[in-house]
């Protein structure tokens, strides 16, 4: 069977990514990935005026051009800079000769570059591209403006296109939105020459299979949009061969999105535009704007339309389903998951049982230290025996040379762990009555005899049951947002239906995150005896205790945290996604070994 691959243009604004960041080029070109912040929604305040209106270019033999002369006129050829009266094309007065075309796409075989055109001035068969750009002009050493090699090659690849489109072009404009000014580019052999090479190196990481190094120390990193997702200072300091360096925090500490819970049953989900509508009983109860949300959680029986789950998809917005129990259903999300290279490292990993098993071991060395470093902390008086057996234990880890001779250690460690977890609990009120009738709300008193599940029959397990749910729903989702496959692990067997890796992921924050929120709502009086109802042998949170828990988890999630690697704070939120993302550099080979959390 002959397989025919078609020539994928090369966008010439991924070139000018290249020039910049090669890094950033394949995330961005061959990963998919975009994120927004400050710059690049400045980028795309200007850029809506040019794209208002897409014209059709027409070529250079037609005796007119194009049509529409209504705005504008062309710029001048010398190389002063003018202010915006004299400079904007989009704004100048009108010029009888000149043409103008917004938003043209035009493409260069021959290079294999396709280009967006912010703006041609044409005249016959002489064009002249301009490219709005957000920031200033770069000072030369004379004191002349110039600018960046990025815009430089950007804007020679659309004098290129022009010319493969029988145009004349000898020179282009960049016209810098800040300062209101703009630098012609003359379009000469060296910068030609200079240009090519920029679509060599494209094309030749295009084919990489993973990720080119970061850049090291770069000023360019802090104001990177990627840089939460490229984590240039991590990356290089979880790599052997560079020294270690101070590691600057890539993004704000916390998330400013806020996941939705919705518990109530009955509830109906519609929208407005980009503004969700909880509704109950036809009235709007509640109304929540979709660019605030990172994630809807539903309990139950509650409806959403069409349009509202379309919404989500859009705006990459999980939609997460729960029973109305808590029990993790799945999710859906919009058309993520676009690194399919990442994901076929993933399948061949866990299709080693050598790799799987080294990563298995890191994590669980991982929750044994950190369910250690809870007694130490929290227990009224530290059992200093459990402490010191899990301390042997997290060592015996290193030398599993089995999955299985793995998963016997984590259950030794599990047992001393939960044996010694009541200790960290303030006692309750009152005993419970054993006597009580079936849905009957008893005086429950928080008392911990041991881990039980499927279904938890105390109120301390239907917490940490919950709890847990809880986690693997936010792993999960941060394991897709990653480009991983959730349900194949390295650890955990998959089953269908059980997000393996989630689970993996869980290991070493069991005990940080899920059973800490436990611990803070029982001792803070956050979730009290009221808030739990019987049914035979299982044991529940009502409506408003699953409210009050979701609480007590959300505080946690939002707590900041020193990274002992990194030494810098972030919320537990955050620390998820930069865990996960450093083990998917493991997993594809950028870096030898990811460094699990453990806190100090």
């Amino acid at each position: 069977m002959m397989v025919i691959e078609s020539v994928e243009l090369l966008p010439a604004r991924m070139v000018n990514e290249a020039v910049y960041c090669p890094r950033l080029f394949y995330l961005m070109h061959v990963e998919g990935l975009f994120e927004r912040n400050r710059f690049t929604s400045e980028g795309n305040v200007i850029h809506r005026r040019v794209d208002a209106k897409t014209d059709a270019l027409e070529s250079p033999e037609d005796e007119t051009i194009f049509d529409d002369m209504d705005d504008g006129r062309g710029a001048s050829d010398d190389h002063e800079t003018r202010d915006v009266a004299s400079t904007d094309p989009l704004i100048a007065p009108v010029r009888a000769e000149p043409v103008h075309a917004r938003s043209v796409t035009l493409a260069c075989n021959e290079l294999g570059v396709i280009a967006k055109l912010d703006l041609v001035q044409a005249d016959g068969n002489v064009a002249t591209p301009v490219d709005y750009k957000r920031g200033s002009p770069r000072r030369n050493h004379d004191g002349t403006l110039g600018a960046w090699p990025p815009e430089r090659v950007q804007i020679c690849l659309q004098a290129l296109v022009l010319r493969a489109n029988g145009f004349l072009c000898d020179h282009g404009f960049l016209y810098f939105n800040e300062t209101r000014q703009r630098v012609r580019i003359d379009i000469d052999e060296a910068l030609i020459e200079q240009t090519r090479r920029a679509v060599d190196l494209a094309t030749e990481l295009r084919e990489l299979p993973m990720p080119p190094a970061p850049l090291v120390d770069s000023p360019k990193c802090p104001n990177c949009s990627l840089s939460s997702v490229c984590l240039p200072d991590e990356t290089n300091r979880c790599r052997s061969d560079q020294p270690t360096r101070p590691t600057r925090l890539p993004t704000t500490p916390r998330d400013d999105q806020r996941p939705l819970y919705l518990n109530t049953q009955g509830l109906f989900v519609g929208k407005s535009g980009e503004v969700l509508q909880v509704k109950e009983q036809g009235k709007i109860i509640q109304e929540v704007r979709v660019r605030e949300i990172n994630q809807v959680s539903l309990f139950g029986n509650i409806q959403l339309s069409t349009q509202a789950i379309q919404t989500l998809c859009e705006l990459d917005v999980p939609l997460v389903l729960f029973s109305s129990h808590g029990y993790f259903h799945g999710m859906l999300q919009g058309t993520g998951m676009k690194n399919i290279l990442l994901r076929r490292e993933q399948y061949r990993v866990a299709d080693d049982a050598k790799r799987s098993l080294k990563i298995a071991k890191l994590l669980i060395r991982g929750k044994i230290r950190n369910g250690r470093v809870m007694l130490m902390r929290n227990h009224v008086s530290p059992p200093l025996e459990t402490i010191s057996q899990l301390k042997r234990i997290a060592e015996r880890v290193n030398h599993a040379e089995r999955a299985d001779e793995l998963l016997g250690i984590e259950g030794n460690a599990a047992r001393l762990y939960f044996g010694s977890l009541s200790g960290m609990i303030k006692p309750g009120d009152a005993p419970s009555n054993p006597d009580m009738a079936i849905g009957e709300a008893p005086h429950w008193t928080f008392d911990f005899q041991g881990r039980n599940r499927r279904p938890p029959r105390d109120p301390i397990n239907a917490l940490l049951s919950l709890a847990y749910s809880l986690l693997a729903k936010d792993l999960t989702i941060v394991a897709a947002a990653v480009g991983m496959d959730p349900y194949l692990g390295f650890y955990h067997l998959p089953r269908p239906g059980r997000p393996a890796l989630a689970l993996d992921l869980m290991e070493p924050f069991r005990p940080l995150i899920a059973e800490s929120a436990v611990i803070s709502a029982i001792n803070n009086r956050m979730v009290t005896p009221e808030h739990f109802i019987a049914a035979g042998q299982a044991v529940s949170l009502t409506p408003s205790g699953r409210k009050a828990f979701f609480r007590a988890y959300e505080t946690r999630m939002d707590q900041l945290v020193t990274h002992p690697l990194f030494d810098y704070r972030v919320s537990y939120r955050r620390l998820l996604e930069i865990q996960t993302r450093l083990l998917a550099q493991m997993v594809r080979g950028e870096i030898d070994e990811f460094p699990v959390f453990v806190s100090r």
